[in-house]
Order: structure tokens, then sequence, then C-alpha cells
């Protein structure tokens, strides 16, 4: 069930090779199920080898130990790293690594009001359910963002 109806979120797919800049995943799943989902969806090949699962680190989110440690494997300065992150957990830990934070609320399990407000209360630099805007929303946030 979960090969037959898991699907990618809208635009992502058109986005990611058009950013100009280094992508990875940094998730609280397994390295396994991120691959999976990954897979399944058609999005491994935009950003393997760059996947980085919570397993990996000390303690998971909210500790910026995965984002951290996600920088420093793609050789980033955590200043110079934007998060996009559709948890009130993931912001709080994007937030504790100094990394500048974008909340996504455009997933199917983000419809939840409680979990809008959650995530509008971490006071992330933006919140936004299109993944079309990215591109847009990382230039606004000028040149802090950028490739190390």
């Amino acid at each position: 069930k979960f090969r037959e109806e898991l699907k990618p979120i809208p635009g992502i797919k058109e986005v990611l090779p058009k950013l100009g800049l280094p992508c990875c995943v940094a998730s609280s799943g397994t390295l396994e199920r991120i691959r999976y989902a990954l897979d399944v969806t058609g999005l491994l090949p935009l950003l393997e080898p760059h996947i980085f699962s919570a397993t990996m680190v000390k303690r998971g989110k909210p500790a910026p130990d995965l984002f951290l440690h996600a920088a420093a494997s793609m050789r980033a300065h955590p200043r110079n790293c934007l998060v996009v992150e559709d948890s009130p957990a993931g912001v709080a830990a994007a937030r504790a690594a100094g990394m500048r934070v974008l909340a996504f609320t455009g997933g199917s399990h983000a419809s939840n009001p409680a979990l809008k407000a959650r995530l509008a209360s971490t006071e992330p630099d933006s919140i936004f359910a299109d993944m079309l805007q990215l591109p847009d929303l990382i230039a606004g946030l000028g040149a802090r963002v950028k490739a190390s």
C-alpha cells in the first residue's frame, strides 16, 4: 500500500534540479526507510548519496546533531545552510544548529491546523505550502544561504 500511495510533494521534482545548490535529506527515519520512500517517489536519484538519518548521530531532533552532521558531511558551514522542515522539532533543531529554516506545510500530514499553528510558533524564517515557491524564498533570504 505504501508503494502504491506514497507520492512526492507536488513540484519537488521540478524544483530540486533548478536550485543550483547542494541538497540533502536529513530525516528522523532510518536510512533504509528514507531511501525506500525516496525510491518510491522517484526522488532518490536527485538526492543520493546525500541522505542522512538520525541513526547516524547521538541525539535526534530537536537536538542540532543531525543537521550539523549533514552540513559537515556536505562541507557546508551551518550559517550557510537552509533547512526545509515540516515539524516543530525539526525547526528547533535547525535553529539550534544556527541554520536558516523554512517551515513547509504542503504535505498531506501538515493539513492539521494545530500543526500549522505549532510550526508558526517556532518562528521559522518563512512558512510556505507550495514547493514551487522555494526558489523565490531562497532568493529572498539572500547571500547568507549558499554553497560553502
